[in-house]
């Protein structure tokens, strides 16, 4: 059984839906967690206790946890939220960069404001409480950290262009950490979920949101927390159903120094073949 005995965690976004299964099953498990939840709307707006409801909600169950409600796009909120998890814990094991909001719009349509609001908490929060983290795992030589990419990011979806971006960059962040925490044993992977939560109430029909508990997806995101997590992997979870996605590219195919736009149109059924794609180690 995976044990989190001694281990810190900091989810984000943990107040309601994906964020607060996996916050209950890491302290179930035995893992000391920091609750993080502005507490605001799905789009981003107010603010609330949420955080403090699920902290309770642990300590009904006799395990521990602390609430903190910084947005994870203030760098001084996380850098203090880093410190407030250091403070009382005395280190920080794993980083669980879950929150997110939408504002969702066709693109000719979608304001900037809203385009850069979305990136800020998915792209450039998570961003910021890895950056605040870092240091912290680095010097213990010990640090598992779980993106969250979606469907979204990875083959697209109308009307979520800023989602998606976000979502992708997410991903490309995952690619360069996973090496260069390698040595000092940070793993990073990303976790591309679909679940029934407020965030995707609007998105699904009721019929496909059954069966789609944000439990289902925790079981994965715990294996990415874990001493025996791979590294560099994203791994797609959905109503109890998993598998591993990856950039592909298809095998070189040889032109020429002085292949021209003809040549490659002469030769696209070649290069564009995926029969024999590879992962690029």
């Amino acid at each position: 059984m995976i044990s989190f005995a001694g281990k810190v965690a900091l989810v984000t976004g943990a107040g309601g839906g994906l964020g607060r299964a996996y916050a209950l099953e890491l302290a179930r498990r035995g893992a000391r967690v920091v609750v993080n939840d502005l507490g605001g709307a799905v789009d981003g707006s107010g603010a609330g206790s949420a955080a403090q409801s699920v902290v309770a909600e642990i300590r009904a169950q006799g395990f521990d946890a602390i609430a903190n409600d910084a947005s994870v796009t203030d760098r001084g909120a996380v850098a203090a939220m880093a410190a407030q998890a250091m403070d009382a814990y005395g280190r920080i094991d794993i980083l669980i960069n879950n929150a997110g909001i939408l504002r969702d719009k066709s693109f000719q349509k979608m304001e900037l404001d809203d385009a850069q609001a979305v990136i800020d908490v998915h792209l450039m929060g998570a961003f910021n409480c890895t950056k605040a983290v870092w240091p912290i795992m680095a010097a213990q030589e010990y640090g598992r950290i779980v993106m969250t990419t979606s469907p979204s990011g990875l083959y697209g979806n109308f009307g979520q262009a800023n989602y998606g971006a976000a979502k992708m960059g997410l991903a490309g962040l995952m690619n360069t950490l996973r090496l260069e925490g390698e040595r000092r044993n940070i793993r990073v992977n990303s976790i591309s979920p679909v679940a029934a939560t407020r965030m995707t109430a609007g998105l699904l029909p009721q019929e496909q949101l059954s069966g789609l508990g944000p439990e289902k997806v925790a079981a994965g995101v715990i294996y990415l927390c874990s001493e025996g997590a791979p590294n560099g992997v994203i791994l797609q979870a959905a109503g109890g159903r998993f598998s591993v996605a990856a950039v592909m590219e298809s095998p070189w195919v040889e032109l020429g120094m002085d292949a021209s736009a003809d040549d490659v149109a002469a030769q696209w059924e070649r290069i564009s073949d995926l029969s024999g794609a590879r992962t690029r180690a």
